[in-house]
């Protein structure tokens, strides 16, 4: 069973400012409230083909995976997807101008997940809802602050 999770917030921050800082990496650990680090693998700027590790903790687990950034359109769009892992996942950050000054962002975590996980996806998916609920409001509120 394939797990698809939609996510959204309105951020009162021009989308250029939302997209730089949400589209870093490093700056994860700090909105992502299940991530514990992430370390660049490519030398930045993020581009197509960056990679990073990434070491979180969700449903009492530690993780450890690499994204590496298959789509990039500044402002716009960066889609990230899982080289390794424990399932494979994609994730996908959408930035729409909201009004004067606002930005709309989507976040979007899709995958297959296999063996266990598979059985418990309608769990997992539930568990990622919530915690992308509280990575979003999180980046709201360190953004306007």
């Amino acid at each position: 069973m394939a797990v698809d999770v939609v996510t959204e917030v309105v951020i009162d921050r021009p989308v250029a400012e939302v997209a730089g800082y949400a589209g870093d990496p490093g700056n994860a650990p700090a909105w992502y409230l299940n991530i514990e680090s992430v370390e660049w693998l490519t030398p930045p700027p993020l581009r197509v083909g960056s990679r990073a590790a990434f070491v979180a903790h969700f449903l009492g687990r530690r993780l450890a995976y690499t994204y590496e950034i298959v789509e990039l359109v500044p402002g716009e769009r960066l889609v990230m997807r899982t080289a390794q892992g424990p399932f494979p996942m994609e994730t996908t950050y959408r930035w729409q101008p909201e009004g004067e000054g606002h930005t709309r962002m989507t976040l979007r975590n899709r995958g297959e997940p296999s063996g266990f996980a598979a059985v418990a996806a309608p769990v997992l998916a539930a568990a990622m809802r919530r915690a992308n609920r509280k990575d979003l409001a999180m980046l709201k509120q360190l953004l306007e602050a």
